[in-house]
């Protein structure tokens, strides 16, 4: 047991100092960086090239990380965050988010996507104490965090710049008035944050042993839990958190197995959002009007079409793919279908409700799940799973993120994250229901008036159908009563409640309708591969639907279907770039948070 606790420590030391720099950052800019897992793997990667390539002793490496971690985060701070200055906060926390997918993918091109064993650079067991068994990997790395969490306590309150970010995180305007340089201020919070989290990848892979440019997605979100369950902004709450978070994962992990740490890490993480949201250490604040929707994109107004404009891109949509195009291309248009739905859902979710949804693979694989395991398990038909797999994806977004309408702001976002994280964890580790890693596979085409739906074409017609429908549903709820009441909550939650609007339950609705258009994609999206197994509905799957709705329009169901389109359907002109692909995705995001938040069909309202 003092093992597990140990090893637990030495972990959640890693946590500690990647928490202790989101809090800082939210402290000082009132932003949730979610670039800052990425800056966790550059300083691993950067410290294996250092200690392997240029064969450097470890205070070089670490000197060496400092100086690479510490630049990137004030190009992530000059680049993502200070032009968003003025928008809402969920302008950075987008840009933040593509920038992230930017430095992963990018890192995977500089040092190349296989994991690789860091070196050992001390002994791992040649310490005991009273029979326990311990190295200097683990002294060192406890020695050398809690060194660092000290001198960062000492800088804050002895230094003048200490005393500046202080004065920030307390109060902006205040500080402003009083003649302290907010922007120096922030840059140097960045860079001291990065620094941090560079150290926590060096230590951290020390203690992993195998590291690879993608390490920071699951380090990260530990990261986020630890500062949450501490307190963002609090920064002796990041420490605690890191380190308690880091022994119930070691606990988790010895009684459950290594599968078990994800969902460990996730579950403490929406278990505090729901019962604590501002932490063991944070400060316990009043209901503010929501910053995290409306305004930012808000400003712009849909590009409408015709009924005869309309009609024509329909009819196009079946005449063209039925004359022109080889099996191949036909497939990318299901591909392009299938994402265009899941659009959709965020169109309700984000655009119409206003509610930023960072995991939208949830429902998805909530839908493909349901129908695969319906349509193989107990032969159902699949036209009766597709609005069973509808239903069940409806109940279950709405059961796991409901408890999340009390929260404001990064938390309704990071909320969902971790629920779109949560459900892919619960299909490796649920193996008796989905099979586990495994996956299902062997599930049926449909099959329309006794005829076996799989030939390209035929699946293609289906499914586009299918998007018809559901963009007829989206467009004719945005135009209704119940439309209107979102778009109000949308815009200022408080006033909608003053008006006696039960923005909760009304909140609830826009996730249940999107989770119900999500679980029908997800339906479709078995049928299409007849396999699925947990990897497919990673992050990249949210970050895919998040990106095609930005660029889109959030606001816009026909910007979806473009927007999927583009992102999509132009395989050809993306498949020399096949390894850049989510680098791509991640510029084309930040690129349009930052020069065309209204998307391509928006326009500015005048």
């Amino acid at each position: 047991m003092l093992d597990t606790a140990l090893a637990g420590l030495v972990n959640g030391s890693s946590y500690a100092l990647l928490a202790l720099g989101l809090s800082l950052i939210f402290g000082v800019a009132n932003v949730i960086n979610f670039a800052h897992a990425s800056v966790f793997a550059v300083g691993a990667m950067s410290g294996w090239w250092f200690s392997v390539d240029l064969d450097w002793p470890l205070w070089t490496v670490l000197l060496g990380v400092v100086a690479v971690t510490g630049l990137l985060g004030l190009v992530i701070n000059l680049v993502a965050v200070t032009p968003l200055a003025k928008a809402p906060p969920i302008a950075a926390l987008l840009s933040t988010f593509a920038v992230s997918v930017v430095v992963d993918n990018g890192a995977q091109l500089v040092f190349g996507p296989e994991t690789r064993r860091f070196p050992a650079l001390l002994a791992t067991d040649n310490l005991g104490l009273g029979g326990l068994r311990f190295g200097t990997l683990d002294v060192t790395i406890l020695v050398v965090a809690i060194g660092l969490m000290l001198l960062l306590g000492w800088f804050l309150r002895a230094t003048r710049y200490g005393r500046a970010i202080r004065a920030v995180a307390q109060d902006r305007d205040a500080a402003a008035q009083m003649g302290i340089p907010l922007a120096r201020v922030q840059n140097l919070a960045f860079v001291v944050a990065s620094v941090l989290g560079g150290v926590a990848g060096v230590l951290g892979g020390m203690y992993l042993n195998n590291i690879s440019p993608t390490v920071g997605s699951t380090v990260g979100m530990s990261a986020f839990a630890a500062a949450t369950l501490g307190g963002l902004g609090s920064l002796p709450g990041a420490v605690a958190g890191g380190l308690l978070l880091g022994v119930v994962e070691a606990f988790g992990v010895s009684w459950w197995g290594g599968n078990a740490r994800t969902l460990i890490t996730f579950a403490v993480l929406l278990l505090v959002l729901w019962v604590r949201p501002s932490g063991l250490f944070g400060k316990r604040t009043p209901l503010a009007a929501e910053p995290m929707t409306g305004t930012f994109f808000g400003a712009a107004r849909t590009v409408r079409l015709k009924p005869w404009q309309v009609a024509v891109a329909a009819v196009a949509a079946y005449v063209v793919p039925a004359v022109a195009l080889d099996d191949y291309t036909v497939q990318i248009g299901v591909q392009v279908v299938v994402y265009a739905i899941l659009a959709l859902s965020l169109t309700l979710v984000s655009g119409q409700a206003g509610q930023i949804s960072l995991g939208q693979a949830a429902p998805l694989a909530i839908g493909a799940y349901t129908s695969a395991l319906l349509t193989t398990a107990t032969g159902m038909d699949f036209w009766l799973s597709l609005p069973v797999a509808g239903v069940v994806a409806a109940v279950l977004s709405v059961v796991l993120v409901s408890p999340s309408w009390r929260l404001r702001g990064h938390y309704v976002s990071i909320a969902t994250l971790a629920t779109g994280l949560l459900v892919a964890a619960a299909a490796v580790n649920f193996d008796w229901l989905t099979n586990g890693p495994s996956g299902v596979s062997a599930i049926p085409p449909p099959s329309l008036f006794g005829a076996e739906v799989s030939a390209p074409l035929a699946v293609y017609f289906l499914d586009l159908t299918i998007l018809l429908v559901v963009l007829l549903l989206v467009v004719r709820l945005r135009r209704s009563t119940l439309g209107r009441i979102w778009s109000a909550v949308r815009e200022d939650e408080v006033a909608a409640r003053s008006s006696g609007i039960a923005a909760a339950d009304y909140k609830s609705l826009a996730f249940g309708i999107g989770g119900f258009v999500a679980g029908i994609g997800g339906a479709l999206f078995a049928q299409q591969y007849g396999y699925i197994d947990p990897s497919v509905f990673g992050i990249s799957v949210s970050l895919l639907a998040l990106t095609i709705v930005v660029l889109g329009g959030l606001n816009s169901p026909l910007g979806a279907v473009v927007g999927a389109i583009v992102l999509v359907g132009l395989p050809e002109a993306l498949r020399m770039l096949e390894e850049t692909r989510m680098l791509t995705y991640g510029l084309l995001l930040l690129a349009v948070v930052l020069f065309r938040p209204q998307g391509l069909m928006g326009k500015v309202a005048r």
